[in-house]
């Protein structure tokens, strides 16, 4: 499940072009209908033309809305930038672009809508403005794809530019710590308080005991949906709908946090990497009031320069915050911070440490030197980086990658597989917990698909479920060994499927079933061709019939009934067992039928091992 938001400057189109793309406006206000002007999110959803469904952000553009905006593109997966043709590069295309920028959200589409309103010469010059831009930030290469709402020109392309700049990037890992990040409340009468988000980190599931953060609230998941569908359980990356039971809708504000249990504390001070934008129109003063963002959460708070006197435009620096408000992070998140007052966007930057314990002094080396080494990566979170990046791994590869001794990668492996972030497959072979959530979950769906589409198919090859999932012979093999063992897939033969799943004959097809084995008990060793059987049930129930094993196929022309076959080996085996040879002119004579049948039969226990030709007698092999 993948999220993209919009991005770009008042009036260029943003929630027409949304509406092009899903049927549905975004705007869910009276008032922004009536002003035509986005003032707050607004979400859709489509279906790209290869068949992934996905979430969409509609955020304002306007200045005075800005905060809204912030709260919307925190967690998406890519973005859908938009510059109007008539137009150009505004104030907040700017801005917006800064903070795509400063999030890292390097993917992206950008849209230039309303070509309907200017002619090809002026395209072409503000293709080329847009281009200039954009170099230097996280959408530098982004494509641009010219595009018209109102006439529909372009959609199509633009559509295809999303699906492709989705497909290369990996989907949201299962670090089984999930974080639903809450950017509306509501409630519905006899349901009770609903939210709304996008889910990172791990999965949630219908009935788990959750905790609402920073309030810790106790409450219970009554129900799920992604886009507007019932679901039983919810993956990283898509947004959701969460039916709450043991919380109050006024209890609940956007910015919270939905999640599990016992691992996420709420904090009032951090340490972070801080990115002061090189726009910004003056140096950054040691405790400064800014407005802190985080996801959905907007919280005031005053920074610390630990090392600086001030922090000049386009300079980097270790900030420790102390926010009014607690916030539950998680290092690594990335943060935005604005001025109060004018209303600017200062920068943004990197959570290093979420918990430091105490104010830092400042100009203190050895605070810096820490700073520095936590940003890096303690070694756990480098070897278990490593492992994301490409696993199953045996553990001197693992530790080659993380560039670590033997001595703290082995602490380290020892930590990542007791706090369950890692799994092995077999001796020295390591995957990442959040690799196998993603394999189990891409698995299971790819078989849930596949049931519904070939309903009367025992499973799909293994050849097949390998090309889909893009994996090397030797990793899916080990993939699929381990959930086989785990029951989380079945095997039939060479094809995978879902353990509980059975092919059901409809009515009409059982009765022609019926009358097909009616004909094969008639006459058992002269049966009818599978070119006639398939006249009486179709091709595709014949097939289902063979895989089953209700039917054996010895040869392109000899179809048997699975009893019929037993009955006759066992009689084929008693004989070999005393005569020790036999011809295909005796099992033609002892089971009355021809000689077709009979060198059918023959040529198949050769096949399966069972017998073996010498001149022109079968023996037991």
């Amino acid at each position: 499940m993948r999220v993209i938001g919009t991005a770009g400057h008042v009036d260029h189109g943003k929630s027409t072009l949304v509406q092009a793309l899903t049927g549905t406006h975004p705007d869910r206000l009276k008032e922004e209908r009536e002003r035509e002007m986005t003032i707050d999110l607004g979400f859709a959803w489509l279906t790209l033309p290869h068949g992934e469904a996905i979430g969409i952000v509609d955020v304002p553009g306007h200045i005075d809305f800005i905060e809204n905006m912030l709260a919307g593109v925190g967690s998406i997966d890519a973005a859908l930038f938009v510059i109007a043709a008539d137009e150009g590069v505004m104030p907040q295309t700017r801005e917006h672009l800064a903070i795509l920028d400063l999030l890292k959200i390097d993917a992206g589409v950008v849209a230039l809508t309303k070509i309907d309103l200017v002619d090809a010469e002026w395209l072409e010059l503000i293709q080329l403005d847009v281009r200039e831009a954009l170099q230097g930030t996280v959408l530098a290469s982004a494509p641009l794809v010219p595009v018209s709402a109102r006439s529909g020109a372009g959609v199509s392309d633009l559509l295809q530019a999303i699906e492709h700049v989705l497909e290369q990037r990996p989907p949201r890992p299962d670090r089984q710590r999930p974080r639903h990040a809450i950017d509306r409340v509501f409630s519905i009468a006899g349901f009770g308080t609903v939210v709304t988000g996008t889910l990172i980190d791990g999965s949630l599931h219908v009935g788990d005991e959750v905790v609402i953060l920073p309030q810790n609230l106790s409450a219970r998941i009554r129900g799920l949906q992604t886009h507007k569908t019932k679901i039983e359980v919810a993956v990283p990356g898509s947004r959701v709908a969460i039916n709450l039971s043991g919380v109050e809708l006024a209890e609940v504000k956007r910015g919270s946090v939905v999640t599990t249990p016992g691992w996420l504390t709420p904090t009032v001070l951090i340490d972070a990497q801080f990115e002061h934008l090189a726009s910004s129109p003056r140096p950054l003063a040691h405790n400064a009031e800014v407005k802190f963002f985080h996801g959905a959460a907007e919280v005031s708070a005053h920074l610390r320069l630990l090392n600086d006197e001030q922090l000049a435009p386009g300079q980097t620096g270790w900030l420790q915050f102390a926010l009014r408000e607690p916030l539950p992070l998680v290092k690594g998140d990335r943060f935005i911070v604005r001025l109060p007052s004018p209303s600017i966007t200062l920068g943004g930057g990197l959570v290093i440490d979420p918990q430091p314990g105490r104010r830092h002094r400042r100009f203190k080396p050895e605070v810096v030197a820490r700073l520095e080494t936590l940003a890096r990566g303690t070694p756990s979170e480098l070897l278990l980086k490593a492992l994301e990046a490409g696993g199953p791994l045996s553990s001197a590869e693992l530790f080659k990658r993380a560039s670590l001794s033997k001595d703290e990668a082995q602490a380290a492996l020892r930590e990542l597989l007791e706090s369950q972030l890692a799994r092995p497959l077999k001796a020295d072979l390591y995957l990442a917990a959040s690799g196998w959530a993603t394999l189990r979950h891409k698995i299971s769906s790819v078989l849930t698909v596949y049931h519904q589409t070939n309903p009367l198919k025992i499973g799909i090859p293994r050849e097949e479920m390998k090309s889909r999932l893009g994996l090397e012979t030797k990793t899916f093999n080990l993939i699929v060994e381990q959930m086989l063992q785990e029951n989380i897939i079945a095997a039939t033969g060479s094809v995978l499927h879902a353990p509980d799943f059975t092919i059901v004959f409809k009515p009409e097809q059982q009765q022609a079933i019926d009358l097909l084995v009616g004909k094969f008990k008639a006459t058992p060793w002269n049966t009818p061709s599978p070119k006639d059987a398939e006249q009486i049930t179709g091709g595709d129930v014949l097939t289902a019939l063979i895989d089953l094993g209700r039917l054996i196929k010895l040869s392109e022309d000899v179809l048997l009934l699975a009893e019929t076959y037993r009955s006759g080996l066992e009689h084929i085996r008693a004989h070999l067992n005393t005569q020790k040879t036999i011809t295909v002119a005796q099992v033609r004579d002892r089971f009355n039928t021809s000689r077709k049948y009979a060198l059918a039969l023959m040529e198949y226990l050769d096949a399966q091992g069972i017998t073996k030709r010498v001149g022109d007698e079968r023996m037991l092999r």
